[in-house]
């Protein structure tokens, strides 16, 4: 009987993921081994849903956000909100070449990924019981020690989840995964931004936000304890040697490889579509304060640009990721002048409420256009041990630049 259920389960997953992805039996395991075709079906929906969870639970704890406004409520020094963007990104990349020779090791690599989306979670339940424990500087500083060792388990996860794909999950099919999980996610993020639109006079205390950070955790269980059924072939273990030595080495890929080295330009260039989401938000405080309603709109509005977009965004990235990239950047670049001119220009569209999250709406349909068209342009690229140098060399480039600019 229990092997009836597990054939009609498969059956139903494979007819799903066939119409999701409208695959052709020529197409379906490019760039894959054919035993890892196998479980193409199941692994992908454990990918969508993990990663949803992921992204739902990120969203909950934002930086940008929902971290900025818990720090304002714990009393928290303003020069540590500063820190907070800056410490989740740059923490989470500046250790990659040194993870990626620990993670090329591992013939499975989902443990890695498992025990990195764990650690989050601990993390993420002590920022979160900061603000019922402490406040003040003691609380900002706290949060920013939680914070460093989120974005540490962050890095495990980044290098991992991007060499799993690419064992996984087929040429032509990444970018759609990637449009499914961003648009799921989406929808959910909106019905937060909701919750706070409705329980605004409520929710104006510490412990409302640490609750709210607490609750993003189990996201993260529940996404690793799924990830341990995603069926993962032994992979390729060259490289893991004494990861100091090996990290150096990786290096030496700027030199050598022109198509990299490009890519890696090109994404410097596009981190605009990141940097610039921090100044719309301050711009909103400086004219209208923290209330929490304005909290709800703009998680609304990062909300909505995922769900509308990154299906559209996903599917393009399959048949050209280039192409992704190259649109997204010129909706980003021409928002940021349209901004500035209206702020400089147009005062009376400048003190209407609802221009800023119109604005962080906006930027959010170019940056999900930016994320998945570099992601799948990143795995479409390398083959075998090469994603996991590719996404250690690029993040541990460009994360001092990201530092030193995200900072406001």
């Amino acid at each position: 009987m229990q092997t009836i259920k597990e054939t009609l389960k498969k059956d139903y997953i494979e007819k799903l993921y066939n119409f999701i992805a409208n695959d052709e039996d020529a197409r379906v395991c490019r760039d894959i081994s054919e035993d890892a075709c196998k479980s193409v079906p199941q692994n992908f929906f454990i990918f969508v849903i993990s990663n949803t969870l992921t992204k739902i639970g990120d969203s909950l704890s934002s930086p940008k956000t929902v971290l900025a406004w818990l720090m304002n409520f714990v009393g928290a020094p303003v020069y540590l909100i500063g820190f907070l963007v800056p410490i989740r990104e740059s923490g989470s990349m500046l250790p990659q070449l040194l993870i990626a020779s620990f993670v090329r090791r591992k013939e499975l690599r989902k443990w890695v990924w498992i025990t990195g989306s764990y650690l989050q979670a601990v993390s993420i339940i002590c920022i979160g019981g900061t603000a019922f424990l402490f406040s003040g500087a003691t609380a900002g500083w706290l949060i920013i020690l939680f914070l460093i060792m989120f974005s540490l388990s962050r890095g495990l996860c980044s290098v991992a989840s991007k060499d799993l794909k690419g064992k996984t999950i087929p040429k032509t099919r990444r970018g759609r995964l990637g449009g499914i999980t961003a648009s799921v996610s989406g929808v959910v993020v909106i019905a937060l931004g909701l919750f706070l639109l409705i329980k605004q006079s409520e929710s104006q205390s510490a412990e409302f936000y640490g609750t709210l950070i607490i609750a993003s955790a189990f996201f993260w269980i529940i996404a690793a304890t799924l990830f341990m059924k995603l069926k993962e072939e032994p992979g390729e273990t060259e490289g893991g040697g004494n990861a100091f030595k090996e990290a150096l080495s990786r290096l030496t890929l700027l030199k050598t490889d022109k198509p990299f080295r490009n890519f890696l330009i090109t994404r410097s260039l596009l981190l605009c579509s990141a940097l610039t989401a921090p100044y719309y938000i301050v711009l909103a405080q400086e004219n209208f304060g923290t209330q929490a309603y304005l909290l709800g709109l703009f998680i609304i509005a990062n909300g909505l640009a995922s769900s509308i977009s990154a299906s559209f965004w996903g599917k393009l990235a399959d048949s050209s990721s280039k192409n992704v990239m190259i649109y997204a950047a010129i909706i980003t670049s021409t928002l940021g002048i349209a901004a500035f001119f209206i702020v400089q220009y147009v005062p009376v569209l400048a003190q209407t409420s609802w221009i800023y999250p119109v604005f962080f709406f906006i930027l959010g349909i170019a940056h999900s256009g930016v994320r998945l068209g570099r992601k799948t342009y990143v795995l479409d690229l390398a083959g075998g041990s090469k994603r996991t140098d590719y996404v250690a060399v690029g993040n541990t480039v460009l994360v001092q630049r990201k530092k030193e600019n995200l900072v406001i």
